[in-house]
Formats: structure tokens, C-alpha cells, sequence
């Protein structure tokens, strides 16, 4: 079914040409009509980067009455980048219009501006969950008479801590509005919104629900800890065409990766929470137009990143949560294409892969780091490949080719290509010349080894966190991001959490309780200041499977 036969408005199939849409993909082709035509709530699954923002905004434009300045449609979003996406999107959606306003409200810019746009007359409003429990408090925003709210990114607004939010905002909504919520995947706790406030949905699935796409090869390499770097430095240098996303735990290691990878000549910036959001527009547009060749980013930093083009999505650690395997690959292989995702892990952590591989519904193809040999094969070819191809414009060199054709006449043909290859390929050669084999061995160790035989156990450190009152549940996620994020260390160095109401207890290797305490100082957790301590007791660490933590 094309657009034209779908029942859009005229305006609406007029913008569709403008933007150059052609034919619907597969979540527009089946969502559209479901949501025009029926009357009833609706859920719809499918991969990140296959059009749902269209197959969600495009109704919405038809359904809303823009010659009425009343408020009538919500969509809710995770971050800023993606409320401001969304935004952009439908404004290009109704700019035939005439009447329309659509407001974006998501924290980290003027509430002031926002608020002025909003009593201007808004007929849609994009919003995080915090700005907008923050304006409903004021007064601003009134839900009492909205007649569609939309989730979308429905899985990570709950990954990241928003059910209670998403909770209290549908509570203002009118019973007899219409819900859609659109999603990469349908965990148990959206299962429960879909139950908790959703009337008889239609579910529409593109693919296999919770499962990953079928056009990313996923691999997978074991290093040691110490090697993380230089390994992924060869599978950048062996995708000579790379055009990637890095994914890090932390603000700081995507800092510090970023850094070393610029040091050594890639075009490679990081984007985390650190930095303001012109900062990370500017960015951002950087990458989404190719002046940018790889992007280090943590999970939170990349929402709202839309890029068809990415080649490679690598993982220099394991998420946290293996659901956020799916929606990290999910940035590789859009629009039809295929791409690559690859995993770093070491020896401690292979076990935790047959978990992202169940969650995920993908098997790895467990890889070896590329060598020195291969990596400087893989170049030259792609350099010859680049001599073939590039485009000769004869007439704007031709003035300058004489002197060089008089500089050059003395060399014979082979010795032409041997001093081109020369000087583009030289540094690959001097720097993989004697490059060791960094790949780890990923035999697990006989279940009868002696005990004797394990390393000694690591001692831990424990803490005491106040936190004060919280308005909501608090979960072990935000005490490792509080953690993680101040300290700059990665997750497995946490142990045992134990939540009480107004404090908590934590667990670190001793190696970094100095480090955490100091950079604990004056920190805040969700907006309230936090007071951290050692206490006294120090015990050895468990010798058990932790429990999966939610952030």
C-alpha cells in the first residue's frame, strides 16, 4: 500500500513529497492504516531505525485538529535528542498547516521558553517524563482533555528509570483517549503498562518480537583486560570504509577512548552527559553528516541518534543490561542495510554473552582479533581499491600536471606504484610490523580444579550513601550509575548493593574505595545532594552469581 492509498490528508501527502518519501516501510505500511481506520489502542514492535517516527507522527497530524489551539496529542520520549527529533519530524509533518504548533519540553533548556510556547496554544507537546511532571506541578500543562498519547521508545524510558513517571502521567489522561505505544522490544514491565492502561490493543510486530534484526552479523572477540584498547583499534583499522558508533559504560572511559583514538589520527569525538546540549548538537550534526568518522558514546548520550549509514556498532564493554544489546546493535543495518556489530569482552565476562544471545534471539560468531598481517593486506587492498575508483577531474588538475610529470619522469611504473602505495601505507606497516597476538583464550577452567588452585578472592570496601528522602523507589541501577559515573570505573568493580528508605549500602574493590569517596564529594543523585562514608567492616567478596541490576 502506497501513502496515496492510505487516507492521509492532502497536506499531509503534499509534505510526504517535499521530504521525498517513496514507499512506506513496513511499520508504515501496516501501522498507518491500522491506527486510521480502527479506534482502538495499538502496539507496535519493530527494530530501531524502521520508520516509526512516521508511522506514528503521520496519523497523529491526520487525527489532530490544528484549527482548535486546545491540546489533543502527547508523545512521550526518553531524552532531549529524541524529543527535539520527534519535534523537527512531525513540524515537517504538518508544515501545510497553517495553524499547527507542535512544542518540544524536555529538561536542560529554558523552562521559560517552553512555557511561553506552550500558552501560545500547543496542539501537540513532545516530552520527557521529568520537564513534564515538572509542568504539570505548575499548572502549564493540563492532560484532562488529551485525546492520543503516544509512548514511544516505550522499553527504554522504563530501562531508564521512568516507570513512575510514565505511571503519574497517564493517570491525568482521560480514560477514553487513545493509546499507542511503539517499541524495539515488549519487556515484562511494558507488558504491564500495555495492561495497566490500554484498552483491547492491536499489536503489530515487524520481525520477531524481542528479537534482533537479521542483517547484523554479530561477533564477538575475548581480550584481555589490559589489550581492550588495541583490539579495538585493529577492527577499526580492518573496516578501512568504518563509519562507527562505540558504546561505553561511562562518561569517562568514552572520554578517555575518544581521546587516544584522536591521538592517533581518527576523526573521533565522544558524546556523554558531560557536555551541554550545543555541545552535543554540534556533535551530533558532525556525525550525522560523515564529518565525523567514529562516535564514542554511552547509552543515555546516544538516544535520538538517527543515522542510516552506520557500518559498525561496537561495544567496547557489555552493557549492563543485556536488553540494551538490541537497541545498540539496532543503530547498524537501518534502512534495509547490512551491518556489523561486534562485542569486546574478557576472559570474566564470555559467560555473560549465552545471556545477551537468549535475550537478544542472535547467535555470536566468536572472531580472533585481527593481526598485524591482516590488518595491512585489508588496507592496501582498500587503497588500491580507492586509487581505481576515485574520480579524476582532468580538467581542474590538468594546469598543475606538467611539473609533476617532469618530477615523476624518471621512475618507472612499478616504482610509481610502489612510492604511492609508500606514502599512504607506511604508517600501517611501521606500526603493525611487530604487532603480537592479542587474542585470550576462552577455555573455561575444569569444574575440579582445586580450590587452592582460584585466585585469592578480591576485598572489598563497604559504603554508606545517604540519600534522604525519595519521592520514588529507588533501584540498584541509579547507586551504579552514581557510582560509575563520579568514580569513572566500570560496574564489575561494584559488589553487594542494599537499598534501605533514605540510605544505602554499597560494596567496591578496596583497589578504588579511595578513588569513589573523593570523587563522591558533593555529588548529587537525582538532584539531591548525597553524603558518602566507609564503613568500618570490610568483607571478602561473594562467592556467588550477582544479581542482573536494572539502570
Amino acid at each position: 500500500m502506497s501513502f496515496d492509498e492510505m487516507g492521509l490528508k492532502q497536506e499531509i501527502l503534499r509534505a510526504i513529497d517535499t521530504l521525498g518519501f517513496e514507499t512506506p516501510t513496513p511499520i508504515q505500511g501496516k501501522a498507518i492504516p491500522e491506527i486510521l481506520n480502527g479506534h482502538t489502542d495499538f502496539i507496535g514492535l519493530a527494530q530501531t531505525g524502521t520508520g516509526k517516527t512516521a508511522a506514528f507522527g503521520l496519523p497523529m497530524i491526520h487525527l489532530v485538529d490544528f484549527n482548535v489551539p486546545n491540546l489533543q496529542g502527547l508523545i512521550l520520549c526518553p531524552t532531549r535528542e529524541l524529543c527535539i527529533q520527534i519535534s523537527d519530524h512531525l513540524t515537517q509533518y504538518a508544515r501545510y498547516f497553517k495553524k499547527s504548533a507542535i512544542v518540544a519540553v524536555y529538561g536542560g533548556a529554558s523552562i521559560s521558553d517552553q512555557i511561553r510556547q506552550i500558552r501560545k496554544g500547543a496542539q501537540i507537546v513532545v516530552a520527557t517524563p521529568g520537564r513534564l511532571i515538572d509542568l504539570m506541578k505548575r499548572r502549564v500543562i493540563r492532560l484532562a482533555g488529551i485525546e492520543y498519547a503516544i509512548l514511544d521508545e516505550a522499553d527504554e524510558m522504563l530501562n531508564m528509570g521512568f516507570q513512575e513517571d510514565i505511571d503519574e502521567i497517564l493517570r491525568h489522561t482521560p480514560a477514553n483517549k487513545r493509546t499507542w505505544l511503539f517499541s524495539a522490544t515488549m519487556p515484562p514491565a511494558a507488558e504491564r503498562i500495555a495492561e495497566s492502561y490500554m484498552d483491547n490493543p492491536v499489536e503489530i510486530t515487524i520481525g520477531s518480537r524481542n528479537k534482533n534484526a537479521d542483517n547484523i552479523a554479530h561477533t564477538c572477540y575475548v581480550v584481555k583486560e589490559k589489550d581492550r584498547y588495541q583490539a579495538l583499534k585493529r577492527i577499526i583499522d580492518y573496516a578501512p570504509d568504518i563509519f562507527g558508533l562505540i558504546f561505553c559504560r561511562t562518561r569517562k572511559e568514552t572520554q578517555t577512548v575518544a581521546e587516544k583514538l584522536r591521538k592517533e589520527g581518527y576523526n573521533a569525538e565522544s558524546l556523554h552527559g558531560d557536555l551541554s546540549q550545543a555541545q552535543r548538537t554540534h556533535i551530533m550534526q558532525k556525525f550525522r553528516n560523515r564529518s565525523l568518522q567514529i562516535l564514542v558514546a554511552t547509552d543515555v548520550a546516544a538516544r535520538g541518534l538517527d543515522v542510516d549509514d552506520i557500518t559498525h556498532v561496537i561495544n567496547y564493554n557489555l552493557p549492563d543490561e543485556p536488553e540494551r544489546y538490541t537497541h545498540r546493535s539496532g543503530r547498524t543495518a537501518r534502512a534495509g542495510k547490512s551491518g556489523h556489530s561486534a562485542v569486546l569482552v574478557n576472559t570474566r565476562e564470555v559467560r555473560k554473552i549465552g545471556l545477551v544471545e537468549r535475550q537478544a534471539g542472535i547467535r555470536f560468531r566468536f572472531d580472533k582479533i585481527p593481526d598485524g598481517h591482516a590488518i595491512c593486506e585489508k588496507q592496501l587492498y582498500a587503497l588500491v581499491d580507492k586509487m581505481v575508483q576515485v574520480d579524476v577531474k582532468q580538467k581542474e588538475i590538468e594546469k598543475y600536471l606538467p611539473p609533476v610529470y617532469d618530477a615523476l619522469s624518471s621512475l618507472s611504473k612499478e616504482e610509481l606504484i610502489q612510492r604511492f602505495v609508500s606514502a599512504e601505507f607506511n604508517h600501517f606497516l611501521d606500526y603493525y610490523r611487530n604487532a603480537e597476538d592479542i587474542n585470550a583464550q576462552r577455555k573455561r577452567k575444569a569444574r575440579s580444579a582445586s580450590v587452592t588452585s582460584r585466585p585469592p578472592r578480591k576485598k572489598r570496601q563497604r559504603f554508606v550513601v545517604s540519600i534522604g528522602q525519595q519521592k520514588k523507589q529507588l533501584r540498584e541501577g541509579a547507586i551504579v550509575r552514581l557510582v560509575c559515573d563520579n568514580a569513572g570505573i566500570s560496574s564489575d568493580k561494584l559488589g553487594s548493593i542494599n537499598l534501605k528508605k533514605e540510605f544505602a549500602f554499597f560494596e567496591v574493590e578496596k583497589s578504588v574505595a579511595g578513588k569513589v569517596l573523593k570523587s563522591l564529594k558533593g555529588a548529587k543523585l537525582d538532584g539531591q545532594k548525597i553524603h558518602a562514608k566507609f564503613v568500618e567492616e570490610v568483607r571478602p567478596a561473594r562467592n556467588r552469581k550477582r544479581k542482573h541490576r536494572h539502570l
